[in-house]
């Protein structure tokens, strides 16, 4: 659909109020009558209601697809000169996305109007503001990973005063600073706090579960601090290990620790409406990233017979003369493939499994994960804590990653598509215990295996974080093409920023146009 049609109907709902989800939401909540009311719990509803967290066609064909995943490999592509060079105009649809009429705009809409309110409907009214600032602090950090310092704390004033200003960029560290603050006092918050009938009725993310709201608080915290942990370790360790040392006042989403978690009741994850029919096939193929990735299966799946391999990907096999050969064995093609390479040779290599990643309807957005936050542990443990228990983080977060990618597998409601059959507990085990994955070696290796692990885990779904951890710490280490564009011979080490927004906001884009470089680090990126 045409993103001006998005711009207009929110404006139109900043006038009028929202007047509550209609047709695809209506499974997911009671849709309330229409009114020309503002309705915080409405604007909730649609600011968790994001195409830039569900695996849409756009996001991932436009952005994730075309940019993160090849940086970091964790899918398929053609080489080519232009491989590292990012779209200006998806690049602004993305940027634009987040302020209007995206998760930043809904929320200044909601501040607006709760401050109308009077002092009981404010307590009435609180806990859909809290919950929305750890959504807005989740996207506005995706956002200063890809871009560096951004427009926050001015930005979307019209729905709060009336007023359009042109915002300044905030600086980068300052906003991480303030978010991971503020994490520490929602958490607070929803410690004492209860859902109410009309927070479960609008909460399409977590069902008005409030202990789902506090440990997605927390483990988004964690993962901030992991992400500063290089460039200032000594918050990042004092204030981590102090979240650890007390799961009770800082639980996570860690699944107990268990291998074999409950999923469902977890995990943060924004399911796909029931009215969906799209899945990421179009994205997938149109790109030509629907091929297993050289380093993910060849060096790092294979060589430890992981247990994923069958979730993650088909065989798939030869066509000739009508007849379909299937492949003997999951390979993947070497990176160094040249495009003439790719495309006489693709049928013999593997390419993902269509149950789990083609033709997935019900494949939900993935927000926060356990095994995630594991191997956030596993990193913490392991730089600052016992041995002991880096280990035992680490094992966790990958039975929970398998846990996870059946899951996946088996949520497609198609039965036309198999599903696949769990693995045996011998050979989850034998992965765990005795592979090349196994937890041992010195402090570097252990780190490797951990990050590693994790950037696995992310996946092409979660390439976002997949670029960050790589930015961040090195790791995996990848072959890296070599692109003959000029000044885009390597990936980026961020984007700039998109020509429309420095045309529109040209006076305030001065303070930073010195950083507006491919090349200019996240301050985070110290490796």
């Amino acid at each position: 659909m045409n993103k001006s049609f998005y711009i207009i109907l929110f404006f139109t709902l900043s006038i009028l109020g929202f007047t509550g989800c209609k047709s695809q939401l209506e499974e997911a909540f009671e849709n309330p009558d229409q009114t020309t009311e503002a309705s915080i719990p409405g604007f909730f509803t649609d600011l968790l209601n994001n195409d830039r967290v569900r695996p849409s066609y756009w996001h991932y064909r436009t952005f994730i697809l075309s940019n993160q995943a090849i940086f970091t490999q964790t899918s398929s592509f053609i080489p080519s000169n232009t491989m590292y060079q990012a779209n200006d105009s998806y690049t602004y649809d993305y940027w634009q996305d987040f302020y209007a009429p995206g998760v930043m705009g809904i929320y200044r809409k909601m501040e607006g109007t709760y401050a109308a309110l009077t002092e009981e409907e404010k307590g009435e009214q609180e806990i859909f503001l809290q919950a929305a600032k750890v959504v807005l602090y989740d996207e506005a950090s995706k956002l200063i990973d890809n871009f560096g310092d951004i427009p926050f704390s001015e930005a979307g004033s019209l729905p709060v005063n009336g007023t359009i200003v042109k915002a300044k960029f905030d600086d980068q560290k300052e906003l991480y600073y303030s978010f991971i603050d503020d994490l520490k006092t929602i958490n607070t918050y929803f410690a004492s706090a209860s859902s109410t009938g009309d927070f479960g009725k609008y909460d399409i993310l977590n069902s008005g579960n409030v202990i789902k709201w506090r440990k997605y608080t927390n483990s988004l915290r964690l993962r901030l601090l992991m992400r500063i942990s290089n460039y200032d370790e000594a918050t990042a360790q004092t204030e981590v290990m102090a979240m650890l040392s007390d799961p009770t006042q800082y639980p996570l989403v860690d699944g107990g620790n268990l291998g074999d978690y409950t999923v469902e009741s977890t995990d943060i994850l924004l399911h796909s409406l029931s009215t969906n029919t799209v899945t990421l096939r179009s994205a997938l193929s149109e790109g030509n990233n629907q091929y297993a990735s050289d380093y993910m299966l060849n060096k790092v799946m294979k060589p430890s017979n992981d247990p994923r391999i069958p979730v993650f990907y088909d065989k798939f096999g030869v066509t000739s003369d009508g007849i379909f050969t299937p492949n003997t064995d999951y390979n993947a093609m070497p990176i160094t493939f040249t495009e003439n390479d790719i495309l006489t040779n693709y049928q013999k290599y593997a390419v993902l499994d269509s149950t789990t990643f083609f033709d997935n309807v019900d494949l939900p957005g993935i927000v926060m994960t356990a095994s995630e936050t594991n191997f956030n542990k596993a990193e913490a443990y392991l730089r600052w804590g016992t041995d002991a228990n880096a280990k035992s983080a680490y094992d966790a977060a990958l039975r929970q990653s398998i846990t996870f990618y059946y899951y996946i597998n088996q949520l497609n409601s198609s039965k036309e598509l198999p599903k696949a059959t769990n693995p045996q507990d011998e050979a989850i085990d034998d992965f765990v215990d005795n592979s090349t994955i196994t937890y041992t070696g010195n402090s570097t290796t252990k780190l490797e295996l951990i990050l590693t692990q994790k950037w696995l885990h992310y996946g092409f779904l979660q390439a976002q974080h997949a670029w960050s951890e790589y930015r961040r710490t090195g790791y995996p280490q990848l072959t890296v093409l070599t692109a003959g564009l000029a000044n885009y011979a390597t990936p980026p080490l961020r984007f700039l920023y998109p020509t429309e927004e420095v045309s529109n906001n040209s006076t305030n884009y001065e303070a930073v146009r010195a950083k507006d470089t491919r090349t200019t680090k996240i301050f985070w990126d110290v490796n």
